[in-house]
Protein backbone atom coordinates (compact mmCIF):
# COMPACT_ATOMS: atom_id res chain seq x y z
CA UNK A 1 0.00 0.00 0.00
CA UNK A 2 1.47 3.09 -0.70
CA UNK A 3 1.37 6.00 2.00
CA UNK A 4 -0.59 9.13 -0.58
CA UNK A 5 2.06 11.19 0.67
CA UNK A 6 4.36 13.57 -0.87
CA UNK A 7 2.33 15.56 -2.64
CA UNK A 8 -0.27 16.77 -0.76
CA UNK A 9 0.26 18.98 2.22
CA UNK A 10 -1.74 18.15 5.74
CA UNK A 11 -5.29 19.61 5.89
CA UNK A 12 -5.17 23.01 8.23
CA UNK A 13 -7.30 22.36 11.43
CA UNK A 14 -9.07 24.22 13.96
CA UNK A 15 -7.75 23.64 17.64
CA UNK A 16 -11.19 24.03 19.70
CA UNK A 17 -10.33 26.15 22.90
CA UNK A 18 -10.99 23.02 25.00
CA UNK A 19 -8.15 21.26 23.01
CA UNK A 20 -9.06 17.36 23.03
CA UNK A 21 -6.90 14.58 21.87
CA UNK A 22 -8.10 12.89 18.26
CA UNK A 23 -8.40 9.58 16.95
CA UNK A 24 -5.72 7.72 14.74
CA UNK A 25 -8.67 8.13 11.98
CA UNK A 26 -8.89 12.08 12.70
CA UNK A 27 -5.03 12.30 12.63
CA UNK A 28 -4.90 9.98 9.08
CA UNK A 29 -7.91 12.31 7.74
CA UNK A 30 -5.62 15.56 8.59
CA UNK A 31 -2.97 13.89 6.84
CA UNK A 32 -4.61 12.16 4.12
CA UNK A 33 -3.06 8.93 4.58
CA UNK A 34 -4.19 5.73 4.98
CA UNK A 35 -4.84 5.10 8.88
CA UNK A 36 -2.24 1.80 8.43
CA UNK A 37 0.46 4.01 7.26
CA UNK A 38 0.07 6.26 10.11
CA UNK A 39 -0.21 3.44 12.52
CA UNK A 40 3.03 1.86 11.15
CA UNK A 41 4.89 4.98 12.06
CA UNK A 42 3.84 6.08 15.39
CA UNK A 43 4.47 2.11 16.28
CA UNK A 44 7.70 1.76 14.61
CA UNK A 45 6.35 -1.35 12.62
CA UNK A 46 9.01 -3.09 10.54
CA UNK A 47 9.20 -4.36 7.43
CA UNK A 48 7.35 -1.06 6.02
CA UNK A 49 8.71 1.28 3.25
CA UNK A 50 7.98 4.65 4.37
CA UNK A 51 9.92 8.10 3.41
CA UNK A 52 11.65 9.67 6.25
CA UNK A 53 9.81 12.78 5.24
CA UNK A 54 6.19 11.05 5.85
CA UNK A 55 7.59 9.46 8.71
CA UNK A 56 8.58 12.78 10.37
CA UNK A 57 4.99 14.72 8.88
CA UNK A 58 3.38 11.81 10.58
CA UNK A 59 4.98 12.31 14.12
CA UNK A 60 5.14 16.56 13.87
CA UNK A 61 1.30 16.54 13.45
CA UNK A 62 0.84 13.71 16.33
CA UNK A 63 2.62 15.74 18.60
CA UNK A 64 0.72 18.99 17.52
CA UNK A 65 -2.64 17.78 17.33
CA UNK A 66 -2.51 16.04 21.07
CA UNK A 67 -2.79 12.29 19.24
CA UNK A 68 -2.39 9.67 22.26
CA UNK A 69 -2.79 5.92 21.28
CA UNK A 70 -5.35 4.18 22.94
CA UNK A 71 -3.60 1.44 24.87
CA UNK A 72 -6.79 -0.04 26.25
CA UNK A 73 -8.02 -1.42 22.54
CA UNK A 74 -4.80 -1.93 21.53
CA UNK A 75 -4.08 -4.47 24.51
CA UNK A 76 -7.52 -5.77 23.85
CA UNK A 77 -6.34 -6.53 20.10
CA UNK A 78 -2.94 -8.29 21.14
CA UNK A 79 -4.18 -9.38 24.35
CA UNK A 80 -0.90 -7.64 26.05
CA UNK A 81 -1.15 -4.97 28.11
CA UNK A 82 2.70 -4.41 28.75
CA UNK A 83 1.44 -4.20 32.32
CA UNK A 84 2.85 -6.03 35.46
CA UNK A 85 1.73 -5.99 39.24
CA UNK A 86 3.77 -5.40 42.10
CA UNK A 87 3.30 -6.44 45.65
CA UNK A 88 4.86 -5.14 48.56
CA UNK A 89 4.37 -4.94 51.92
CA UNK A 90 5.12 -1.12 52.72
CA UNK A 91 5.93 2.10 50.65
CA UNK A 92 8.41 3.13 53.18
CA UNK A 93 11.98 4.29 53.06
CA UNK A 94 14.89 1.64 52.51
CA UNK A 95 14.83 -2.23 51.74
CA UNK A 96 11.22 -2.42 49.65
CA UNK A 97 12.22 1.27 48.38
CA UNK A 98 15.60 0.26 46.90
CA UNK A 99 14.59 -3.55 45.16
CA UNK A 100 11.16 -1.08 43.77
CA UNK A 101 13.34 1.49 42.08
CA UNK A 102 14.75 -1.56 40.02
CA UNK A 103 12.25 -2.91 39.43
CA UNK A 104 10.65 -0.05 37.65
CA UNK A 105 13.96 0.89 36.39
CA UNK A 106 13.96 -2.58 34.49
CA UNK A 107 10.02 -2.09 33.24
CA UNK A 108 10.46 1.14 31.87
CA UNK A 109 13.19 0.11 29.72
CA UNK A 110 11.29 -3.00 28.74
CA UNK A 111 8.17 -0.78 28.10
CA UNK A 112 6.30 -1.60 30.74
CA UNK A 113 4.07 -0.07 33.00
CA UNK A 114 3.02 -1.35 36.80
CA UNK A 115 0.51 -1.02 39.38
CA UNK A 116 1.69 -0.91 42.84
CA UNK A 117 -0.41 -2.49 45.91
CA UNK A 118 1.14 -2.30 49.51
CA UNK A 119 -1.11 -5.25 52.36
CA UNK A 120 0.72 -4.80 55.67
CA UNK A 121 1.43 -8.33 55.53
CA UNK A 122 -2.16 -9.35 55.62
CA UNK A 123 -2.76 -12.22 53.88
CA UNK A 124 -6.66 -11.24 53.16
CA UNK A 125 -5.30 -8.24 51.26
CA UNK A 126 -2.99 -9.81 49.53
CA UNK A 127 -5.23 -12.35 48.20
CA UNK A 128 -7.93 -9.71 47.20
CA UNK A 129 -4.72 -7.23 45.37
CA UNK A 130 -4.19 -10.39 43.78
CA UNK A 131 -7.40 -10.56 41.68
CA UNK A 132 -7.78 -7.09 41.33
CA UNK A 133 -4.06 -7.31 39.30
CA UNK A 134 -5.02 -10.31 37.11
CA UNK A 135 -8.12 -8.82 36.62
CA UNK A 136 -7.14 -6.01 35.59
CA UNK A 137 -4.68 -7.22 33.12
CA UNK A 138 -1.43 -7.43 34.46
CA UNK A 139 0.83 -10.08 32.27
CA UNK A 140 2.94 -10.80 35.54
CA UNK A 141 3.48 -10.11 39.05
CA UNK A 142 6.22 -9.35 41.37
CA UNK A 143 5.76 -10.17 45.26
CA UNK A 144 8.36 -8.32 47.46
CA UNK A 145 8.96 -9.73 51.31
CA UNK A 146 5.45 -11.32 50.61
CA UNK A 147 3.88 -14.63 51.87
CA UNK A 148 2.05 -16.37 48.81
CA UNK A 149 -0.32 -19.30 49.89
CA UNK A 150 -0.25 -21.01 46.47
CA UNK A 151 0.57 -20.31 42.98
CA UNK A 152 -0.40 -17.70 40.63
CA UNK A 153 -2.81 -18.00 37.23
CA UNK A 154 -0.13 -15.69 35.58
CA UNK A 155 3.90 -15.77 35.36
CA UNK A 156 4.86 -14.65 38.96
CA UNK A 157 8.54 -14.04 40.57
CA UNK A 158 9.23 -13.20 44.55
CA UNK A 159 11.86 -11.69 46.03
CA UNK A 160 12.37 -12.77 49.48
CA UNK A 161 9.53 -15.32 49.24
CA UNK A 162 11.22 -18.43 50.90
CA UNK A 163 8.78 -20.50 49.63
CA UNK A 164 8.37 -23.34 46.53
CA UNK A 165 5.80 -22.70 44.76
CA UNK A 166 5.10 -24.36 41.26
CA UNK A 167 5.88 -21.96 38.36
CA UNK A 168 7.24 -19.77 41.07
CA UNK A 169 10.57 -18.13 41.03
CA UNK A 170 12.44 -17.19 44.20
CA UNK A 171 15.04 -14.26 43.97
CA UNK A 172 16.89 -15.16 47.25
CA UNK A 173 20.30 -13.69 49.49
CA UNK A 174 22.79 -16.47 50.24
CA UNK A 175 21.99 -15.81 53.76
CA UNK A 176 24.40 -18.80 55.07
CA UNK A 177 26.98 -16.59 53.23
CA UNK A 178 25.68 -13.32 54.66
CA UNK A 179 25.74 -14.68 58.61
CA UNK A 180 30.10 -15.84 58.04
CA UNK A 181 30.37 -11.93 56.83
CA UNK A 182 28.51 -10.65 59.85
CA UNK A 183 29.94 -13.53 62.49
CA UNK A 184 33.73 -13.61 60.73
CA UNK A 185 33.81 -9.59 60.90
CA UNK A 186 33.16 -9.22 64.43
CA UNK A 187 34.89 -12.44 65.62
CA UNK A 188 38.16 -11.40 64.01
CA UNK A 189 37.70 -7.93 66.17
CA UNK A 190 37.53 -10.10 69.77
CA UNK A 191 33.57 -10.03 70.29
CA UNK A 192 32.49 -12.92 72.08
CA UNK A 193 29.45 -11.51 74.35
CA UNK A 194 27.51 -10.10 70.89
CA UNK A 195 23.76 -9.29 71.11
CA UNK A 196 21.18 -9.81 68.14
CA UNK A 197 18.04 -8.64 66.87
CA UNK A 198 15.69 -11.23 65.44
CA UNK A 199 13.18 -10.21 62.61
CA UNK A 200 9.67 -10.01 62.78
CA UNK A 201 7.71 -12.67 62.08
CA UNK A 202 5.74 -11.52 59.43
CA UNK A 203 9.18 -10.43 57.54
CA UNK A 204 10.21 -12.93 54.78
CA UNK A 205 13.93 -13.04 55.85
CA UNK A 206 13.80 -13.38 59.83
CA UNK A 207 13.42 -17.15 60.32
CA UNK A 208 16.16 -17.70 57.54
CA UNK A 209 18.14 -15.34 58.51
CA UNK A 210 18.41 -16.58 61.99
CA UNK A 211 18.50 -19.95 61.04
CA UNK A 212 22.00 -19.51 59.47
CA UNK A 213 23.20 -17.09 62.32
CA UNK A 214 22.62 -19.85 64.67
CA UNK A 215 23.97 -22.40 62.61
CA UNK A 216 27.46 -20.38 61.86
CA UNK A 217 27.66 -19.45 65.79
CA UNK A 218 28.01 -22.74 66.24
CA UNK A 219 30.31 -23.69 63.66
CA UNK A 220 33.11 -21.25 64.90
CA UNK A 221 32.18 -22.02 68.85
CA UNK A 222 30.45 -18.48 69.33
CA UNK A 223 28.08 -18.78 72.16
CA UNK A 224 24.68 -17.42 71.73
CA UNK A 225 23.13 -16.49 74.87
CA UNK A 226 18.98 -15.96 75.15
CA UNK A 227 19.09 -13.72 77.39
CA UNK A 228 21.02 -11.71 74.48
CA UNK A 229 18.12 -12.13 71.58
CA UNK A 230 15.65 -9.69 71.58
CA UNK A 231 12.80 -10.11 68.77
CA UNK A 232 11.01 -6.94 66.80
CA UNK A 233 7.41 -6.88 66.66
CA UNK A 234 6.66 -3.64 64.82
CA UNK A 235 5.37 -2.93 61.80
CA UNK A 236 7.00 -0.31 60.59
CA UNK A 237 10.40 0.45 58.25
CA UNK A 238 11.70 3.69 60.35
CA UNK A 239 14.73 3.81 62.68
CA UNK A 240 12.57 3.94 65.42
CA UNK A 241 12.13 0.19 65.06
CA UNK A 242 15.55 -0.55 66.60
CA UNK A 243 14.85 2.48 69.77
CA UNK A 244 13.42 0.20 72.50
CA UNK A 245 14.97 -2.77 72.21
CA UNK A 246 18.49 -0.65 73.18
CA UNK A 247 16.64 -0.34 76.47
CA UNK A 248 15.78 -4.36 76.54
CA UNK A 249 18.82 -5.63 76.61
CA UNK A 250 20.41 -2.93 78.64
CA UNK A 251 17.89 -3.97 81.23
CA UNK A 252 18.53 -7.20 81.40
CA UNK A 253 22.01 -6.35 82.62
CA UNK A 254 23.65 -9.05 81.43
CA UNK A 255 27.08 -7.70 79.22
CA UNK A 256 27.68 -7.49 75.67
CA UNK A 257 30.42 -5.76 73.18
CA UNK A 258 28.46 -6.20 70.06
CA UNK A 259 25.13 -6.30 69.09
CA UNK A 260 23.95 -7.36 65.42
CA UNK A 261 21.09 -5.86 63.96
CA UNK A 262 18.53 -7.04 61.88
CA UNK A 263 18.28 -4.51 59.60
CA UNK A 264 20.01 -0.60 58.56
CA UNK A 265 16.97 1.02 60.05
CA UNK A 266 16.84 -0.89 63.23
CA UNK A 267 20.78 -0.63 63.55
CA UNK A 268 20.38 3.31 63.10
CA UNK A 269 17.76 3.34 65.64
CA UNK A 270 19.95 1.43 67.89
CA UNK A 271 22.77 4.29 67.83
CA UNK A 272 20.60 6.46 68.68
CA UNK A 273 19.45 5.04 72.07
CA UNK A 274 23.17 4.48 73.28
CA UNK A 275 24.26 7.63 72.23
CA UNK A 276 21.18 9.21 74.43
CA UNK A 277 22.77 7.00 77.13
CA UNK A 278 26.37 8.48 76.54
CA UNK A 279 27.33 5.51 75.34
CA UNK A 280 30.18 5.89 72.13
CA UNK A 281 29.74 3.54 69.15
CA UNK A 282 31.96 1.49 68.81
CA UNK A 283 33.96 2.36 71.28
CA UNK A 284 31.30 0.84 74.02
CA UNK A 285 29.61 -1.76 71.25
CA UNK A 286 30.19 -2.03 68.10
CA UNK A 287 26.66 -2.49 65.48
CA UNK A 288 26.17 -4.07 62.21
CA UNK A 289 23.61 -3.82 59.89
CA UNK A 290 22.16 -5.79 57.27
CA UNK A 291 20.99 -4.37 53.88
CA UNK A 292 23.29 -1.53 53.10
CA UNK A 293 20.40 1.20 52.68
CA UNK A 294 21.41 4.62 51.53
CA UNK A 295 21.06 5.99 54.68
CA UNK A 296 23.70 3.31 56.35
CA UNK A 297 26.62 5.39 54.75
CA UNK A 298 25.07 8.95 56.38
CA UNK A 299 24.44 7.87 59.74
CA UNK A 300 27.07 9.24 62.38
CA UNK A 301 28.78 6.86 63.11
CA UNK A 302 28.87 5.33 59.38
CA UNK A 303 27.10 1.83 59.17
CA UNK A 304 29.63 -1.52 59.12
CA UNK A 305 26.47 -3.50 57.05
CA UNK A 306 25.95 -6.26 54.70
CA UNK A 307 25.22 -5.43 51.23
CA UNK A 308 22.12 -7.24 49.36
CA UNK A 309 22.48 -5.15 45.93
CA UNK A 310 18.85 -4.02 46.54
CA UNK A 311 18.34 -2.62 43.38
CA UNK A 312 20.09 -5.55 41.15
CA UNK A 313 17.66 -7.51 43.22
CA UNK A 314 14.60 -6.07 41.55
CA UNK A 315 15.94 -6.18 38.07
CA UNK A 316 16.79 -9.40 38.14
CA UNK A 317 13.15 -10.34 39.29
CA UNK A 318 12.06 -7.91 36.65
CA UNK A 319 13.89 -9.50 33.91
CA UNK A 320 13.20 -12.89 35.28
CA UNK A 321 9.52 -11.88 34.83
CA UNK A 322 9.65 -10.79 31.60
CA UNK A 323 11.92 -13.92 30.41
CA UNK A 324 8.56 -15.82 31.47
CA UNK A 325 6.11 -13.63 29.75
CA UNK A 326 7.82 -13.91 26.51
CA UNK A 327 8.85 -17.41 27.28
CA UNK A 328 12.82 -16.44 26.48
CA UNK A 329 14.70 -18.97 29.06
CA UNK A 330 13.88 -22.01 30.76
CA UNK A 331 12.01 -20.70 34.03
CA UNK A 332 14.24 -21.40 37.13
CA UNK A 333 12.94 -22.01 40.42
CA UNK A 334 15.06 -19.98 42.32
CA UNK A 335 18.23 -17.03 41.57
CA UNK A 336 20.34 -16.70 44.85
CA UNK A 337 22.28 -13.19 44.82
CA UNK A 338 25.53 -12.85 46.97
CA UNK A 339 25.88 -10.33 49.47
CA UNK A 340 29.17 -8.60 50.41
CA UNK A 341 30.31 -6.95 53.87
CA UNK A 342 30.64 -3.01 54.07
CA UNK A 343 33.10 -2.02 56.75
CA UNK A 344 32.28 1.96 57.94
CA UNK A 345 32.66 3.25 61.15
CA UNK A 346 30.35 1.56 63.75
CA UNK A 347 32.30 -1.35 64.73
CA UNK A 348 35.75 -1.61 66.22
CA UNK A 349 37.78 -3.93 68.45
CA UNK A 350 36.22 -5.27 71.55
CA UNK A 351 36.74 -4.00 75.06
CA UNK A 352 38.17 -6.19 77.38
CA UNK A 353 35.68 -5.70 79.56
CA UNK A 354 32.55 -5.27 78.25
CA UNK A 355 30.35 -3.17 79.52
CA UNK A 356 27.30 -4.34 81.11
Amino acid sequence: MTDRLNSKPSKPIAKPKSFRPISLKQLAAHLDLDPSTVSVVLNNTPGRSISAATRERVKAAARELNYHPNLLARSLRSRRTLTVGLLVPVLGEGYHTQIMAGIGDQLIGAGYFYLTAHHRHKPQLIEEYIRILVGRGAQGLIAVDTLLEHPLPIPTVTVAGHRSLEGVTNVVLDHAHAAALTLDHLYALGHREIAFMRGQPFSSDSDVRWQELERYAAKIGLKIKPELVVSLDRDISSPELGYPVVQQLLASGHPFTALVAFNDNAAIGAIRAFQDLNLNIPRDVSIIGFDDVNASSYSTPRLTTINQPLAEMGRIATQALLNKIHDTMPPRDELVVQPTLVVRESTAVALKRPRA
